[in-house]
């Protein structure tokens, strides 16, 4: 009996892993995660790292390089599972260490929509406190990783300059190409009334697809009330186009420096095909599919259409070669990673018990703001579903300290994006970096949850400007080693 039980309980896990890897490929790896790809690719084969070090680089002024990575993760506005391939596509292009974190910090952390969403659910208040603490703790955090690996970011500015030697300055066409790639990320992904209104629909009279979304409802069960999503039948259908892609870009972009060959141009166009079917609104019901053809739909087929035709026509054939290799790179880096992460969620989420919250994280305390940061790891999130989950978990007890705690790591430190980073900057780097944003993400529950109960105003300002005050000596403290290193010129 005892055999059988374990049995069971492992089946159990197993299949809380799998299904919210499924739920998760099925929802969000599309739309957001392969334009990202993309975009990362473009960047490392199409723009001159001038242009990028020339605001986030090492030897950037801090007052110019940080908050300018700050102000493009505001502005890009991605969770964290697309945030991941344009970190990647910056350091790798010449970015310093410090401005690169900062980006990969702030980007998912106030993310617009889930400030917004946070602040109609929970609270302005909330979302104000986690605007204003991501920002200054992303910068700090940043600061702190340029100074801790001060020599190592030397090596790799040395690396970058050897890599990308020579390289002309980035044409016309590339720009536009690179924008038309970042329309249709805000396309796919935006949650505005423009892309989401359905302008026209379309009946399909295929029978069983309703009876099959059933069958899939059944064979991974969820609990929208835990944030889980389920594999509705255009899920299925777009994992499978997924796979397709994935077969075909390694017939026809593995070796593609030997020459463009047939399975090139169809995994292209598959991505088209498939970024087209995840666009849509596909609702079975008996007799029949409905296709609700929304704005984010014309959205993504224009992107779509003037981006083939570039490829094709506007780019040069070095250029095209360079930008489908160079993002066929980071899918291989980062997807298999991704994959683990999000079944080792599943798993752990089912072990996880959110009621255990109420007893432990129910105080304003060290060990409640240490215990919100571990949720953030091991209960992740995609954007905007956080945010009711986070409802939840103060429907059932937890301080809005470590509500803070959790809404500013869960972005930040789940478990993919671990692996995943580690894979981009070393162990060393990444798991410097959980520990610094585990700790200011405690530091902003404390401080935050410290005014909720009742702490003046001037108290927690003060905190802050000691905090800012800190960072002004570190930046002092980074200056001052970076000029005994400058070795005069003979």
């Amino acid at each position: 009996m005892v055999n059988v039980n374990v049995l069971q309980v492992i089946i159990n896990l197993l299949s809380s892993g799998l299904g919210n890897l499924a739920a998760y490929l099925a929802a969000h790896v599309l739309l957001c995660l392969l334009p990202a790809f993309y975009i990362a690719g473009a960047m490392t084969a199409l723009i001159p790292k001038e242009t990028i070090t020339r605001y986030l680089g090492r030897n950037t002024p801090k007052v110019i390089s940080y908050p300018a990575s700050a102000a493009a993760g505001f502005l890009l506005a991605v969770c964290s599972c697309t945030v991941i391939p344009l970190f990647a596509g910056i350091y790798k292009k010449g970015a310093g260490i410090g401005p690169a974190i900062t980006f990969l910090f702030v980007a998912p952390a106030i993310n617009i929509m889930a400030l917004v969403y946070t602040g109609g659910v929970i609270g302005m208040d909330l979302a104000i406190a986690r605007l204003l603490l991501s920002l200054a703790f992303g910068i700090g955090v940043g600061i702190i990783m340029a100074l801790i690996f001060r020599k190592e970011d030397v090596e790799h500015d040395k690396a970058t300059d050897a890599m990308f030697a020579g390289q002309a300055a980035m044409r016309r066409a590339a720009v536009i190409f690179m924008l038309m790639l970042a329309a249709l990320l805000v396309a796919g992904t935006f949650q505005m009334d423009l892309l989401k209104y359905t302008y026209t629909q379309i009946e399909l009279p295929i029978n069983g697809m309703d009876t099959f979304q059933a069958a899939l409802y059944h064979l991974v069960p969820f609990d929208p009330a835990r944030g889980e999503e389920g594999v509705t039948a255009q899920g299925a259908i777009l994992i499978g186009m997924s796979v397709l892609i994935g077969l075909t870009s390694w017939k026809g972009i593995e070796r593609i420096h030997e020459g463009f060959n047939a399975w090139t141009w169809i995994s292209i166009s598959l991505v088209g095909l498939t970024l087209m079917a995840a666009a849509l609104g596909m609702t079975p019901h008996t007799g029949g599919l409905t296709l609700s053809l929304t704005g984010k739909f014309f959205g993504v087929l224009l992107s779509v259409i003037i981006l083939g035709w570039m490829l094709k026509t506007q780019l040069s054939e070095d250029e095209t070669r360079d930008f489908l290799w160079e993002s066929w790179k980071f899918v291989k880096q980062i997807f298999p990673l991704l994959i683990v992460g999000v079944f080792a969620v599943g798993i752990i989420r089912e072990l996880i018990k959110p009621e255990w919250i109420e007893a432990i994280a129910g105080s304003n305390t060290v060990l409640g703001n240490f215990v919100g940061v571990v949720f953030g790891v091991f209960m992740y999130f995609p954007t905007l579903v956080e945010v009711p989950i986070a409802q939840m978990f103060l429907d059932l007890g937890m301080h809005r300290g470590p509500l803070l705690a959790y809404l500013i790591s869960d972005p930040e430190l789940s478990l993919q994006s671990i692996l995943i980073t580690a894979a981009i900057i070393g162990r060393k780097k990444a798991w410097t970096y959980v520990g610094w944003v585990a700790l200011f993400s405690i530091l902003a529950g404390l401080i935050y949850g410290a005014w909720v109960d009742g702490a003046s105003l001037g108290l927690v300002s003060l905190y802050l400007i000691l905090f800012l005050a800190g960072l002004s000596g570190i930046m002092w403290l980074v200056n001052r080693r970076q000029a005994e290193t400058i070795v005069p010129a003979n």
